[in-house]
């Protein structure tokens, strides 16, 4: 049964999660489009396994369609593959009333969602995420970037997408690893919002209830991204773990997955937290249980030194400060200003 979820951003839209909604695609979007005209961008590991069912169901709506692949992992995640999307939607002269499917993980969808945000100075686009960490958390938002030699997504922008249809069933295709990553982004979300969320998850509902879990992350995000579009206040608290995450992958040369990182990160953040009274005690013990618990990495394997220089080049700094989000509780977050002293102590204490 398909449920839906409404995220009333800017422009209001629908997020479907259910299983089997691949063969449904012409169906569902048809009413959310202004055109039948659409370039479907994917990946080399999606496309062989779910573009022809998209497809083939875009073909039983109605809808003419071009199809993008380029070569799947975070390495793609660059200007040059951004440039050759647009070159593509351009030689296929797809129009400003045309739009944009973006099919896959987490990197399709901000390599799709960027082009489209900027293409002809914006066209419609829909995320079709198709694993466990773009169903729950990035496809949702309307965050759309690149990644630059300096670090991850310092090149984006925010464009929501018309819809979000997340088919459960394509997360049975996902390794353990990559399934992970979702895990890990959906333990941050009961950390810093639900406590009851958190603590059903630690009870076990993550194997049993896979579209109620997706809707309870879409639900968090979407209310975060209703009341702060553009990360100004209250959605910087999503960015639990993620400071110190991307830092750690970015030194990896992204060979440690972002939500790997970001486990990693929220460790990190807790045990700094704690050592200088930002958290209560308690904290950083909570975070290691659930790392624990679903398999996630607790250990940096990297120097205070190079996660102070890989920090401060993240895309959360402003100006000479950085917001770093800390536990008050579980289930609620707060974000904690530091000055570039205050966030070599953090990383210090951290390690």
């Amino acid at each position: 049964m398909m449920q839906t979820v409404m995220v009333n951003a800017s422009a209001a839209y629908p997020v479907h999660i259910g299983g089997g909604l691949l063969d449904r695609t012409g169906e569902l979007i048809a009413a959310a489009a202004k055109s039948r005209r659409c370039a479907v961008v994917t990946d080399s590991n999606v496309g062989p396994l779910y573009g022809g069912r998209v497809q083939d169901s875009l073909k039983r709506a109605g809808f003419d369609f071009l199809a993008y692949t380029f070569p799947a992992g975070e390495q793609s995640k660059n200007l040059d593959t951004y440039r050759k999307i647009l070159e593509f939607f351009a030689l296929n002269r797809l129009t400003r009333s045309d739009f944009v499917i973006a099919l896959g993980g987490g990197v399709a969808g901000d390599m799709a969602g960027f082009a489209a945000a900027t293409y002809q100075r914006g066209v419609d686009y829909i995320q079709i995420p198709t694993t466990f960490l773009a169903a729950s958390d990035s496809s949702v938002g309307g965050k759309t970037a690149v990644d630059l030699e300096a670090g991850k997504n310092l090149a984006g922008a925010f464009h929501q997408p018309k819809l979000v249809l997340c088919d459960t069933e394509t997360f049975r295709t996902l390794t353990p690893e990559t399934f992970s990553d979702g895990v890990a982004e959906t333990v941050k979300h009961g950390l810093i919002a639900d406590r009851d969320f958190f603590n059903s998850l630690m009870a076990g509902r993550m194997d049993t209830d896979i579209n109620g879990v997706v809707r309870r992350n879409v639900e968090i995000k979407a209310s975060v991204v209703g009341e702060d579009e553009f990360e100004r206040g209250k959605r910087k608290l999503l960015n639990f773990g993620h400071t110190l995450g991307h830092a750690i992958e970015k030194l990896s040369g992204f060979t440690i997955t972002h939500g790997h990182a970001v486990a990693i990160g929220m460790v990190l953040a807790c045990r700094a937290a704690e050592r200088l009274g930002y958290s209560p005690a308690g904290t950083l013990a909570t975070v290691l249980d659930a790392c624990r618990r679903f398999r996630l990495p607790t250990e940096c394997p990297y120097s205070a030194q190079a996660l102070y220089d890989a920090a401060t080049g993240d895309k959360k700094r402003d100006g000479g400060s950085i917001d770093v989000v800390v536990l008050e509780e579980t289930g609620r977050a707060r974000t904690v200003r530091l000055d570039m002293g205050g966030l070599r102590a953090f990383v210090e204490a951290a390690l």
